[in-house]
């Protein structure tokens, strides 16, 4: 049974060797990109939503609807921009800390564009290596429902929730360090497979909600404290971080001229990955479309 096993991994192993071989000398490809090239990406991420909850508000989060609804700061605007709006009544809802939220709606991110750079480096067996740097902005959208303690119903129309806004933004960079493989369908048409490595940083701008009409900022970045109360001796709370994952991607490939000056790809990268965000910071799987434009510059200036 082993001698089996290994005469089958043999004989695939040659039939690689073979195939490369065949690869480089037949006519499809003749004049593919060989060396190094620079690539501009340019796309769309579709990114998980299970990040987007810590956006949410909600009171395990690092950043809690709770923590400015009831501060000293916050909490009596709220209620009178509340009353001034006539979202309640003060005969029913009589102070601030009978106003809590709930409901806790899903939250999601937007669509986001995606840009970037790379580098790649082709071998005549249509193997190779690249390393690309792509950024995004991302913006995560979501709801709560605010009532009271009472039980009563809290507006004047005897609806029993207020809807409000909640959100946030985050930096995203993703580092991509693998192998590509292209299959060359015609002179001009390649498939393109990538695998590899991913590393990536997170960076939380904005995290805020609006409470009738009033936007406000619930960011905690001093650890906990109210807002109301830190001073400059408070550590600043940075919140994001490094993470990391791995990609596989899949493009078409239209090979620029006839002498390997580069290609223009259309394709997708699947992505599982490791963000850093307090208490979502699991696996969970990304997405990106991409329009891609590799040059090679030595192929350029000589023409």
């Amino acid at each position: 049974m082993k001698r089996s096993i290994l005469a089958i991994v043999l004989i695939l192993m040659a039939e690689g060797v073979l195939a490369d071989d065949w690869d480089v000398h037949r006519p499809y490809g003749a004049n593919r990109p060989i060396g190094l090239s620079v690539s501009l990406n340019v796309g769309m991420l579709i990114a998980n939503k299970k990040q987007a909850e810590f956006y949410s508000g909600r009171p395990e989060n690092a950043n809690t609807v709770n923590r400015i609804l009831h501060s000293e700061s916050y909490g009596h605007q709220i209620w009178n921009d509340l009353v001034e709006g006539q979202y309640i009544s003060p005969s029913a809802i009589s102070s601030p800390d009978q106003l809590q939220v709930v409901e806790y709606g899903s939250m999601r991110y937007k669509l986001t564009y995606q840009i970037g750079l790379g580098l790649r480096y082709d071998f005549e067996s249509a193997w190779g290596f690249l390393l690309r740097f792509d950024w995004s902005r991302l913006t995560a959208a979501g709801a709560f429902n605010l009532s009271s303690t009472n039980g009563t119903g809290i507006l004047q129309n005897s609806n029993q929730y207020i809807r409000c806004e909640i959100g946030g933004r985050e930096d995203r960079i993703n580092i991509d360090l693998g192998v590509l493989k292209r299959f060359y369908l015609s002179e001009s048409i390649a498939l393109e497979f990538d695998l590899g490595f991913n590393l990536n940083n997170l960076k939380v701008k904005t995290s805020a909600m609006e409470i009738a009409n009033r936007p406000y900022d619930i960011l905690d970045i001093w650890g906990g404290n109210s807002p109301s109360s830190y001073t400059a001796s408070y550590e600043y709370v940075n919140q994001g971080g490094i993470g990391y994952g791995g990609f596989a991607g899949v493009a078409l490939c239209y090979i620029i001229g006839l002498s390997g000056m580069g290609s223009i790809d259309l394709g997708y990268n699947f992505y599982y990955e490791r963000l850093k965000l307090e208490g979502y910071s699991g696996f969970a799987p990304q997405h990106s479309i991409f329009l891609r434009f590799n040059l090679s510059p030595a192929d350029w200036f000589s023409k």
